[in-house]
């Protein structure tokens, strides 16, 4: 089987997804704190229900594949199709009612993600790829999604969830692009990558991801003509300290400011 063959099963992973998290958006939902740290880290009652209902879809219909999801742990997860769920993606910004969050679905294919979509339900946004095109969907129609020409980090719009998500000395390596950018932005969590691979954002630079935090986005930038790594230039689908860049030459810029 191909990745052409799950797209449409993508579709009804997103939609159910969606379906039962709206009814929480914007209201008075409980919230715990995972963290057992200082550090905040919601989880809400949509999250869990999000990710309980595509498990049980995807345990319907591929029994053999493997989950790993951000609520309910791993799952057959040395199976050679293997499914990266992450219901709510941006969970500060869905208690907050601020729409830039999304539900996050991968499809790694022995390890490699193959295929990967965000869906925001509140605005009715898809944004998906399979490493060689990608593609929006939403209220202004249907496009293909491609990532803009920028000659340098001193050209560059930067992104990055928050400078305090990364330690003291990543937030000091962090400082470099900051200082050599054109405009440096926070906020947007999974947004952020979808942007740069429409097109508005030239760099996006992270910390202390998780593989369910960044498997369904590298298709849709690499599928859009980006690049993405670790901040040492390898694979990024295991999580830690993540850049993408819609332009091979500020992704190699980046890289050697963080490695200095």
């Amino acid at each position: 089987m191909t990745v052409i063959d799950f797209s449409a099963f993508i579709g009804r992973l997103a939609t159910a997804s969606g379906e039962t998290i709206l009814p929480f958006f914007r209201t008075s939902l409980s919230i715990d704190d995972k963290s057992k740290t200082k550090d905040f880290d919601p989880v809400t009652e949509a999250d869990r229900a999000a990710e309980a209902v595509m498990r049980r879809l995807i345990r319907a219909n591929f029994p053999q594949h493997g989950i790993v999801g951000e609520e309910f742990g791993n799952e057959q997860d040395n199976a050679d199709y293997v499914w990266v769920l992450d219901p709510i993606d941006g969970t500060k910004s869905f208690i907050g009612g601020f729409p830039i969050w999304g539900t996050l679905i991968a499809l790694l294919h022995k390890g490699a993600p193959v295929y990967g979509m965000m869906h925001q339900p509140f605005i009715g946004e898809r944004f998906s790829g399979d490493n060689g095109s990608a593609n929006y969907k939403g209220p202004s129609g249907e496009r293909r999604l491609q990532v803009r020409r920028c000659a340098s980090l001193s050209e560059a719009t930067t992104y990055t969830t928050s400078p305090l998500l990364m330690n003291e000395s990543d937030r000091a390596i962090f400082g470099r692009i900051e200082q050599g950018a054109r405009l440096s932005r926070y906020g947007g969590d999974c947004y952020s990558y979808c942007m740069l691979a429409a097109g508005h954002v030239d760099l996006v630079v992270e910390t202390e991801l998780k593989p369910y935090d960044i498997a369904a986005l590298i298709p849709i930038v690499t599928g859009a003509g980006g690049v993405v790594t670790t901040w040492e230039g390898k694979p990024a689908q295991g999580g830690g300290r993540i850049i993408a860049a819609g332009d091979a030459r500020v992704h190699e810029e980046a890289l050697k400011l963080l490695n200095q």
